[in-house]
């Protein structure tokens, strides 16, 4: 499943929850913020301290880990682990950090944990060695980082989508779609 097909899946299980618009987050696209690294390095810490016996490897993920683009000031953080299906018995510690248990959330394989209600603060993104997800969001990330053209145009659309569908995440995630599905396809060359 590539990041567009990733992003409209997590748009139809919310349609079917029925949210409110008074629930509706607003898309908010923000300037880079260099303490976003430092709070992904907190939260990192935080993370291994309840996981540590099956973690491989912890990935800053996500927007706010290209330095110099916008973002939505939500730190997306990928763990690496060796058993998926152990994640589940350290659900009370991550809501205890503040986190929404959100299991699988319409992932196969995948636990999803997020922080700050509609005011987002963290997404943890929680994949089995070996995931396919693991190596596309890592090479998405790295490929906008080593080709800053192409950063400042995933930038300047996601500006653009924001303030168009400020509050509508499913046509501002749809707008991104072909974006990304080109990077996708270009980080894997």
């Amino acid at each position: 499943m590539n990041f567009a097909d990733f992003d409209k899946r997590i748009i139809q299980l919310k349609s079917k929850r029925n949210i409110s618009k008074t629930d509706k987050r607003r898309v908010e696209v923000v300037s880079y913020n260099p303490n976003w690294k430092g709070m992904y390095k907190e939260e990192l810490e935080k993370i291994k301290n309840i996981l540590s016996d099956i973690i491989i490897n912890i990935y800053h993920i996500g927007s706010t880990a290209i330095p110099g683009i916008k973002a939505k000031p939500v730190i997306d953080i990928l763990v690496e682990v060796k058993d998926i299906e152990a994640i589940d018995q350290y659900n009370h510690k991550m809501e205890e950090l503040g986190y929404e248990v959100m299991g699988e959330y319409g992932i196969p394989k995948r636990r999803f944990f997020r922080r700050g209600g509609n005011k987002r603060t963290h997404h943890i993104h929680i994949f089995q060695v070996g995931n396919e997800e693991i190596e596309r969001h890592i090479k998405f990330k790295e490929y906008l980082i080593a080709h800053p053209d192409k950063a400042r145009e995933y930038s300047k659309l996601k500006e653009e989508l924001a303030n168009k569908y400020t509050y509508n995440v499913e046509n501002y995630t749809n707008g991104k779609s072909d974006f990304i599905q080109e990077i996708d396809r270009k980080a894997k060359l």
